[in-house]
């Protein structure tokens, strides 16, 4: 199976681009912004693809030709204005998933945040809010699509070393999850149909990562 990882260079795409390359009958397109990135990923063996994500919906279409599945982990970080939230968060979004049409990839796999529900944006601070509008829209547009699609909304993300055990649920507390877990959630996601059309929260926790993920309803 190849799987295009948008946002490959980010923390939770390169932790999933490694374990797709380390998983046998799996393999890596990652497509990142520019060639200097390109590195990592050829060291793995994975393919690469050069694609604006604020580009046009035929650039990314292009990158998504012989896969098997997307995963959209890309996010316009902490530190950038509401513009790129936009253009990012949403906008490249709904882009992805319109080139996952055009070119018949129906698994899509997306990486929302936490909570984006109506009332999340409604109390979230103000520095917040346009994110979690963001990503709500987005998971919104995917919803309404027949793509085989899975949302998955991780909690509170840290660079610690992953446990490969997780908690999984529609409504959890919040907590925190490593970006490593996170990818190897993906990952198994991708591998489990009984996903398909489903989404969750997942925060750390006491499961091995296949047993939570069979277990989503």
């Amino acid at each position: 199976m190849k799987i295009l990882v948008v946002g490959a260079n980010g923390q939770i795409g390169k932790h999933l681009v490694y374990l797709i390359q380390n998983r046998e009958n799996f393999v890596a397109k990652a497509m990142i912004r520019n060639q200097e990135q390109a590195n990592f990923f050829e060291n793995l063996g994975a393919e690469t693809d050069i694609v604006d994500l604020e580009g046009t919906i035929d650039g990314i279409a292009k990158a998504a030709e012989g896969v098997d599945a997307i995963v959209f982990t890309a996010g316009s970080g902490a530190h950038t204005g509401k513009d790129k939230t936009i253009m990012v968060d949403l906008d490249g979004a709904v882009k992805t998933i319109e080139a996952a049409k055009l070119t018949g990839v129906k698994r899509f796999i997306m990486i929302s945040s936490f909570d984006t529900t109506r009332e999340a944006i409604q109390s979230a601070p103000e520095s917040l809010a346009p994110y979690i509008a963001a990503k709500h829209y987005a998971d919104e547009w995917l919803r309404a699509t027949e793509l085989d699609y899975t949302i998955i909304h991780p909690g509170i993300l840290t660079n610690d070393k992953g446990t490969g055990h997780v908690k999984i649920g529609s409504k959890l507390e919040v907590g925190e999850v490593s970006r490593q877990d996170v990818a190897q959630v993906i990952l198994s996601t991708v591998e489990n149909e009984s996903t398909i059309g489903k989404e969750f929260q997942v925060i750390g926790g006491s499961t091995p990562v296949q047993e939570a993920v069979a277990s989503v309803q």
